[in-house]
């Protein structure tokens, strides 16, 4: 492709960049297999994601909401990071200042060799305990339908931010410190329809930054952002730190 075409503008920007972040959604794991566990990938014995993971749901029947949570760590359990994932972390490990932020909860940046990251929605694979608060890994597959805290022998519960909760403060300070100051912002495989993250590609234009989509077909964003490249992360991502 052409250097200057919308995919060499974007990888000689992300080559020169001083600073870059990068936010991934549904889209990335998409191409892992991982079901977006929403709309019609979402049910699960007639009941809805959105019925499910909700503090209230939890509080009404636990041992449901871990069942769900076991069906989807067994799903993910078969998935591995793409070419995608793997190219993230190449940029991390070639970049003096990344970050990423995801709102995919498989773990499958981490899996990758991610180090510089938020999961702002959690993470499947860590448990938080309701009593003492201690959050831990746990890749138990199957997991016990009601597990308990080793410390305090409370009930735990998926360290995942259900709907009607907070992002944890820690890490949305975190995301508004490297949007805020990054010189490049790459987004890739989301709808850019679920808040906050829908707004970190402003946040990061008004700081000045450069911003990039990478998403399988037109999003909210798309008027926005700087170059909107249409397609899957796989096939797209990895072209993106070839030699300029």
């Amino acid at each position: 492709m052409a250097p200057g075409s919308d995919l060499g503008i974007v990888k000689q920007r992300l080559a020169d960049a001083q600073s870059i972040t990068v936010l991934t959604g549904a889209g990335i794991s998409a191409d892992s297999g991982v079901p977006t566990f929403r709309g019609t990938d979402g049910l699960w014995k007639n009941f809805r994601a959105e019925d499910l993971a909700t503090p209230e749901a939890f509080g009404r029947d636990p041992r449901l909401v871990w069942e769900w949570y076991n069906w989807r760590r067994e799903l993910i359990a078969t998935k591995q990071p793409n070419e995608a994932h793997k190219t993230i972390v190449a940029l991390e490990r070639r970049s003096q200042d990344f970050w990423l932020i995801t709102q995919n909860v498989d773990g499958l940046h981490r899996e990758a060799g991610s180090a510089k990251l938020s999961e702002i929605h959690g993470n499947i694979w860590k448990v938080r305990c309701t009593g003492c608060g201690v959050v831990e890994d746990n890749r138990d597959v199957p997991i016990a339908a009601l597990p308990s805290c080793r410390q305090c022998g409370s009930l735990l519960r998926p360290h995942i931010v259900w709907f009607g909760e907070s992002l944890f403060f820690e890490d949305l300070d975190h995301c508004s410190r490297a949007l805020s100051h990054c010189d490049t912002l790459l987004i890739i495989g989301t709808s850019g329809l679920v808040y906050p993250a829908a707004g970190f590609a402003s946040i990061a234009k008004e700081a000045g930054a450069f911003v990039a989509e990478i998403n399988l077909d037109p999003t909210p964003q798309s008027l926005l952002v700087d170059i909107s490249l249409h397609g899957r992360a796989k096939d797209i991502v990895p072209l993106l730190i070839e030699a300029v």
